[in-house]
Parts: C-alpha cells; structure tokens; sequence
C-alpha cells in the first residue's frame, strides 16, 4: 500500500486535451465574460441536465447567495442554520440583516422546522435552510410555515447539485435555490455558483443584480454587484456536464463500499440516506459515537498521521465564532443537536478518483 495524501474531496479533472479546444475557441472568439457564448450554453445545458427553467450563473455561490437575498429583498431577522459552511451567515451580515439560529433535527442535521416556527418574531422576513451534505431538508413543512408567516425562502443548496425527489429537482422548493460550484463540489467550474429561479422576470432581475445593474449600455436599474461567471469557468462545466454522470456513479459505490465495511465498527454511525431521493453522494459523514475507543478529534489526528485528511464538517458551528457568539439565538442549550452533532461528525474522503485500495487503507485505520 502507498502511502500518498488522500484528502476529503478533490476536483475531478477531465484530460487537459479535452479542455483545451474550449480554451483555444475562447482565444479566437475573443470574448472572455459579460455572459458570453459559453456561459450562455452551460445556462442553457444546466436547465436541461438539472430539470429547471432559469439559471443564472455567478462567480461563486457566496455572491450567489449574497445576491439572491438581495433580489428577494430581504431584511430584519432570517432564520438559518448553525450546522453549515460559514458562507450561510455571512451572506447575510453582508446584506445588514440579522441571522437567527435554530437547532437541527437530530437525524437528518438539516434546519428542525419546530425550531423555525418558535423562533418567528414580527422581524422575521425570510428562512434561510440548508440542504446539507446534499440531503433535502423538509420542503413540505418548512413552505407551509413560510406561507402562514409571509415569509420568503432561499434554499442554500451548495451541496444539492443534481438531487432529486419524488417531484423532480430539489432546486425548485422555495424562492430561489443557491447552488456553488466551488472546486470541491460534485459539479464544478473551478470557482463558480448559480441561482435557479422560478419565472423569467426574477431571473432577468437577478442577471441585472450581477452585472451592476445594467440593463444595456445607458441604463442601470439597481445597485447590482460583479458576479459574473467568466467565459473560461463556463467552458470548464461544460466539460464536467460530460462526465458527471459517470462521477455521481463512482460516488455511488464508494458510498456504499463505506457502509459495507464501516458496518460493523461498534461506536461509528453512518448517517441512513433519505428515502424517495435521487442522491449525489456529496459527503460521506460519519459520527463517532461513546462506544468508539477513540474519541472524534483522536480518529482526525489518527487519520491525519497516515496521510488521511478528513474534515470535521461541521465544526465549530457558525454561532461560535465572534462576529455570532453574542447573538441570544446562539446559547447552548438553544442548539443541543447541532452541537451534539458538530462534536461527533467526521466526514471521510469521497471524489470520483478514490481508489479501491484507498478505501481499504482509511477504513483499515478506522477498524483500528
């Protein structure tokens, strides 16, 4: 056995000669942004593979988000998640609003629609959940809340690409859905994000968002950001549209060669996936329950010292850190489940280019 760095998740790169036709169209065309042939074809191409109507693809999924709560026009309090990429919370501080943290339901660590409705004051404008590890969050309820409260609902689904339930892309639910294509996502543009809009006219004003509010060369319509997606990054997915279908399937099956292995490792507890869902097998967590002769910080450094770097994904929660600590909504025993779950999770490595014996070797290390 080799003894080379594995790491949680890494980009699946295609054959450089694949990608440099794209690169060499780009050179002759001339056109490097501001919405391009390229980006307009993967817009086009992500609607089709992802079962939407309306994209409008970002630089990352951080102006994404920023922006679609911009376009929503939200303020005051939104109620979010603790268990997530601090990304989530940020984006809201960046706009002036307020975030509000609920615990998560202990199963799923996705956004407990209870916690939502008890934290509702007459500030409240929007919901802000997360689909974590790409696992959807309880759609159903968390609208009907939204609906008997007036709310908005903006899905941050950085890890959802591709998911599906009984009804069709999870991306539909809400508002407006986020996604990232950030280098480590399942699909991704290098750096990159988008959001999936429910009609033409929100999609033509988010497109004026991120692009300065320019309608054409004389007229601007709103105080808009630059986040446009580059003609470059836009050519790139393209190129991963051809082979994200034979990534997701390799996800597959390390997904279940873990279950298989892990199964019988008294004290590791490997999160059921959902049922009547499409999954994209984004993330391989773990929880490392009493009965594990290790604690969950030993096993990371244990890992780490065979070249193993998972992640404790998510740890710490966003509400420990400084600029949401002093928050009320950030008191422990507000968040029992989230910190439960920050304290115990590891999430192992999982991308297309993970091997058999790379499997063999992390879960040797693990059944110690």
């Amino acid at each position: 056995m080799t003894n080379k760095s594995i790491f949680v998740t890494q980009p699946y790169l295609p054959p450089l000669e694949e990608f440099l036709p794209y690169l060499q169209t780009i050179w002759n065309r001339k056109v490097l942004t501001n919405g391009g042939p390229y980006h307009q074809d993967l817009e086009k191409q992500l609607c089709e593979y992802l079962g939407v109507k309306h994209i409008s693809l970002f630089t990352n999924g951080t102006i994404a988000l920023i922006t679609a709560l911009q376009a929503m026009g939200v303020s005051g309090e939104v109620i979010t998640t603790p268990y997530s990429f601090v990304a989530t919370a940020h984006s809201l501080l960046w706009n002036g609003m307020r975030p509000v943290f609920v615990d998560v339901d202990p199963q799923t660590l996705n956004i407990d629609p209870l916690q939502i409705e008890k934290a509702i004051t007459p500030q409240t404008s929007a919901i802000l959940p997360v689909h974590c590890y790409g696992r959807p969050c309880d759609v159903k309820a968390i609208q009907e809340i939204a609906e008997r409260h007036d709310l908005r609902v903006i899905y941050d689904a950085a890890h959802a690409f591709g998911v599906k339930d009984a009804g069709g892309s999870i991306l539909r639910h809400g508002d407006l859905s986020v996604l990232s294509f950030h280098a480590t996502k399942v699909f991704n543009t290098f750096e990159g994000g988008a959001i999936i809009s429910p009609d033409e006219a929100t999609k033509r004003h988010i497109d004026h968002l991120k692009n300065f509010g320019f309608v054409d060369e004389v007229t601007v319509v709103a105080s808009g950001i630059n986040g446009k997606m580059s003609e470059i990054n836009a050519a790139f997915g393209l190129l991963q549209l051809k082979h994200i279908e034979a990534a997701v399937a390799r996800r597959k099956q390390i997904d279940a060669t873990y279950r298989q292995q892990l199964e019988s490792v008294q004290g590791i507890t490997c999160p059921e996936p959902p049922r009547g869902v499409q999954s994209n097998y984004s993330y391989f967590p773990v929880l490392i329950e009493p009965e594990y002769p290790l604690q969950r910080d030993e096993l990371y450094e244990k890992l780490k010292a065979s070249n193993i770097f998972a992640r404790r994904y998510f740890y710490p929660l966003i509400s420990e850190f400084p600029m949401y600590r002093d928050l009320p909504s950030t008191a422990n025993e507000n968040l029992p489940h989230a910190k439960s779950a920050a304290s115990r999770v590891l999430c192992l490595p999982i991308y297309p280019n993970l091997g058999d014996e790379d499997l063999d070797r992390i879960t040797a290390v693990i059944k110690g």
